[in-house]
């Protein structure tokens, strides 16, 4: 079972994400900041981030280098957020990220992210 890490602020969008990767068989796990999101994440890595940007205490960039920068296994991140400029995506991929989505997020289009950047092709 592949496990997935929700970073985000939102309760209610860590509802929505989580709802989505649960219905597709994963083992999800929350966080609301990038602060939590280490303390869980650095003790038993996850197979896979979904990070928001704008969160207190750290945000999601902070969170992607940190986590990038530690001598453990590394897993596929996905940033998250309503950002839509060019530079906030530059941004997130320089931060460490492997993917960008613009919220709202669609289901499909989380789930097609989510199984490719964990290798799980489907015809």
């Amino acid at each position: 079972m592949k496990r997935i890490l929700i970073i985000d602020d939102a309760a209610t969008v860590r509802m929505f994400h989580r709802n989505i990767l649960e219905s597709a068989g994963y083992v999800v796990e929350e966080a609301m900041n990038g602060i939590e999101a280490l303390e869980k994440a650095l003790p038993e890595p996850f197979d896979l981030y979904v990070v928001d940007i704008n969160m207190p205490k750290l945000d999601g960039y902070g969170f992607l280098r940190q986590l990038r920068g530690e001598d453990m296994p590394q897993a596929p991140a996905i940033m998250v957020s309503t950002e839509t400029a060019a530079h906030d995506q530059s941004a997130a991929y320089q931060a460490g990220a492997n993917g960008y989505l613009v919220k709202p997020v669609k289901a499909a289009q989380l789930l097609t992210h989510v199984r490719l950047l964990l290798g799980e092709v489907y015809p």
